[in-house]
């Protein structure tokens, strides 16, 4: 069994908190199956509630690493103040800090959205079916047959797409 796996998380921001109990079950059933990498956008909402349960998860296995995947250099800056503790809790205590881009700019965020599909090997949602950065994310993975786990019980049953069909050359 492969150790080193990665899972990315994506999620709206407006997350409440509800399936935190299930976030912490799949993390420790993604660790026994070898996941040790989990990579967070850092946003307000599941973002942060992901990155929080990852480092729960690393205080009772060692080799559990966070990477705080930050859009850019200040990312918190327009956070509530409780919100910028938590940010700056889980960025100091990231296995691993990557800041794709030095200020905010357009599309800074499908940026950020496209470095957590690329480096996974899974990716975690809390995802209602509504647009946004979410949706694209999790159709970004569905599309490059990644398994995407829906955590949000109103959202809609994902799974990747069919295959293209081979041409047949004769």
């Amino acid at each position: 069994m492969e150790t080193n796996l990665h899972a990315a998380f994506t999620g709206h921001r407006t997350y409440d908190g509800r399936g935190d109990a299930a976030l912490r079950a799949l993390l420790d059933a993604m660790y026994a199956r070898g996941f040790r990498t989990f990579l967070s956008g850092m946003a307000v909402g599941f973002d942060l509630a992901a990155a929080e349960a990852v480092l729960a998860l690393r205080s009772r296995c060692s080799d559990v690493r966070l990477v705080a995947v930050i859009p850019f250099a200040g990312q918190e800056r327009f956070y509530t103040p409780r919100d910028r503790a938590r940010y700056a809790e889980a960025v100091a205590r990231a296995y691993e800090r990557v800041v794709l881009r030095p200020a905010y700019g357009p599309g800074c965020y499908r940026v950020r959205n496209d470095f957590l599909v690329e480096h996974a090997d899974e990716v975690v949602a809390w995802y209602d079916g509504s647009t946004g950065g979410t949706r694209y994310t999790v159709g970004r993975a569905l599309r490059l047959g990644l398994r995407v786990r829906n955590l949000c019980p109103e959202g809609p049953v994902l799974s990747a797409p069919a295959p293209a069909p081979v041409p047949t050359l004769f």
